[in-house]
C-alpha cells in the first residue's frame, strides 16, 4: 500500500512490461494487482513479461528463432518483430498463447532497429527478396505492423512482403491500412469453418469464425492476395478440408499465388497436442489426404518454393560450428524457464539450463542450423 503522497512506481518500460492476451499492456503495479483480485483467475493465464529489443539493448537480431531475421538459405527472409499470441491453439508447435505452460517471456523489436538489420541483410541476398512477417505467435500484435510493411516495401531488393495471421485482429481498417502500405499476401490460419470446432482449434471458447470469414473475404477483395493456411490435425479436422477449399475458391483467394497451403501437424517437444493425435508421415499426408482433395477439386495442393518464386540463395555466414565452445554474455531472459539469451560474435545464442542470469558463461554450441544458435553450459 502506498503511503500518503507517495507516487506509484512504474514498470521499467525500456526492458519489461506486462502484456495481456489481446495486446493490452499493463504499465503500473496497480493495473497488475487489479487482475489478481479474483481467485478464479489464473494470473499465469493472462499475463506474460515482454522484453523490448532495442538498439540500446545491444542484442543482435540474427541467431534467435524468437525474433529478428531468420535466413534459411533462400530468397525468403523471415521477419519476426514480436512473438506474442492471443490464441491458445491445442496443436501449437511452440506452446504459445495465454494458456502456455512453458513460456515465460515474449519479445518485441524496436521498428528502426529491426529495419537496420533487414536493410543490411537484403543486399547480401540480392534482388527479388520476399520478406515474410511471421512469428511464433500473432504478428498483428506488433504495434508498428503497418509501418513495418511500408518500410520493408521501400527496400530496393525486396519484391514481396507477406504476412501470416490468425485473423482475429484484421479489422476493415487494418486490412485497408496494410493494403495501402503495400502488403502483397496474407497467409490466413483457418482450421475449420464449423463454429464449435473452430473455437476448439483456436483454444478460445468465444472465437468467432464468422468474423474471420468476413476478414478473409475482405482480404481477397482487396489488393492483398489471400492464402488460407489450415493445419491438418488427423482425426480432428480432416473432414473440414473440403469445405475450406470450397470457401477459398468461392471468395477468390489465390489471385497470384496458390489459394491454399494445407500444413501437416507435427509433434514437438514443447508443443501441444489435442488429445492422442498421431501425426502423419509425409507419405500419408500427401497420398492419403492431399492427393484425394487435389483430384476432387482439380487444384494443386502440394506446394513448392517455386510456386512462390522462392529460390535457393547463399545464407548469412555461420559464425559458430556445432560442438564449438565459446563465452557468451547474458543479455536477456529466455523464452522458456531455465533459458537465457546470450550474445557472442554479433549473434544471439540461446543457452538452455543456464546457471546464471547475468554476466558471462562458457557454453558449447549444440545446434547452428540456419544461423540459429542453441547452446548448453560447459
Amino acid at each position: 500500500m502506498l503511503a500518503a503522497g507517495e507516487r506509484e512506481p512504474d514498470l521499467d518500460e525500456n526492458r519489461i512490461e506486462i502484456m495481456i492476451a489481446g495486446g493490452k499492456r499493463l504499465r503500473t503495479w496497480r493495473e497488475i494487482n487489479a487482475i489478481t483480485r479474483y481467485p478464479q483467475v489464473s494470473i499465469r493465464s493472462f499475463i506474460m513479461s515482454l522484453f523490448h529489443i532495442t538498439r540500446e539493448s545491444q542484442i543482435p537480431l540474427v541467431g534467435c528463432i524468437y525474433f529478428g531475421v531468420v535466413d534459411r538459405g533462400s530468397s525468403l527472409l523471415q521477419i519476426r518483430p514480436s512473438c506474442g499470441c492471443n490464441l491458445s491453439c491445442p496443436f501449437c508447435s511452440v506452446d504459445a498463447g495465454p494458456h502456455s505452460r512453458s513460456r515465460v517471456m515474449d519479445y518485441q523489436v524496436e521498428l528502426d532497429y529491426l529495419m537496420e538489420a533487414v536493410e543490411e541483410i537484403a543486399p547480401f541476398k540480392g534482388p527479388g527478396v520476399e520478406c515474410h512477417i511471421d512469428s511464433p505467435g500473432e504478428p498483428m500484435l506488433y504495434p508498428d505492423i503497418v509501418p513495418l510493411v511500408r518500410h520493408l516495401k521501400a527496400i530496393k531488393e525486396v519484391g514481396v512482403v507477406s504476412m501470416q495471421s490468425n485473423g482475429t485482429l484484421l479489422s476493415d481498417e487494418k486490412i485497408a491500412a496494410l493494403a495501402e502500405a503495400g502488403l502483397d499476401r496474407i497467409n490466413l490460419s483457418i482450421h475449420s469453418l464449423q463454429p464449435e470446432k473452430a473455437a476448439f482449434l483456436a483454444g478460445m471458447p468465444g472465437f468467432d469464425i464468422e468474423r474471420i470469414k468476413q476478414a478473409a473475404a475482405r482480404i481477397a477483395g482487396s489488393s492483398i492476395d489471400l492464402l488460407i493456411a489450415p493445419v491438418l490435425v488427423p482425426g480432428v479436422n480432416d473432414e473440414d478440408m473440403p469445405e475450406l477449399i470450397r470457401f477459398a475458391q468461392e471468395i477468390g483467394a489465390g489471385k497470384k499465388w496458390p489459394p491454399l497451403g494445407i500444413q501437416k501437424y507435427e509433434h514437438y517437444r514443447l508443443g501441444r497436442s489435442p488429445g492422442k493425435v498421431k501425426a502423419q508421415n509425409w507419405w500419408q499426408f500427401y497420398n492419403r489426404s492431399i492427393a484425394e482433395w487435389e483430384k476432387q477439386f482439380s487444384i494443386p495442393l502440394r506446394l513448392r518454393p517455386q510456386d512462390f518464386g522462392i529460390e535457393k540463395r547463399p545464407a548469412i555466414p555461420t559464425v559458430f560450428e556445432k560442438k564449438e565452445k565459446t563465452w557468451v554474455e547474458i543479455k536477456a531472459p529466455g523464452w522458456v524457464s531455465g533459458e537465457q539469451l546470450g550474445m557472442a560474435k554479433n549473434r544471439v545464442v540461446s543457452v538452455m539450463d543456464c546457471p546464471v542470469e547475468q554476466g558471462s558463461v562458457r557454453v558449447q554450441i549444440v545446434s547452428n542450423k540456419h544461423n540459429i544458435y542453441v547452446a548448453v553450459p560447459c
